[in-house]
């Protein structure tokens, strides 16, 4: 299965993938709290819940951080950001990174 296969069913399931959905997950599958892991990416406990709730958009250099920081795929990483990024921007495309 691909990861673009897999990232379709998961989308039938629950609704979009989105980058705050990639941060909780990264945050939970390493046991820590908002306040750890924001120490960790150096962003303030604050910015972090934002960005998990979907308040906030990233930047690509904040969500390869965010991806290295968890062990988790850049690529993933870069992709649900801009997918995000689109779609605020009512903007219908397929993003693929290679």
């Amino acid at each position: 299965m691909t990861t673009r296969s897999a990232r379709v069913i998961l989308e039938k399931m629950v609704g979009p993938v989105t980058f705050a959905m990639f941060v909780r997950a990264a945050r939970s599958s390493m046991g820590l709290t908002q306040v750890d892991f924001a120490k960790k990416l150096k962003v303030t406990p604050a910015t972090l819940c934002d960005i998990e709730k979907g308040r906030q958009m990233v930047s690509v250099a904040l969500a390869a951080k965010i991806a290295k920081t968890a062990g988790l795929s850049v690529e993933q990483a870069i992709a649900a950001s801009v997918r995000d990024q689109l779609r605020k921007a009512k903007l219908n495309y397929e993003v693929r990174i290679a």
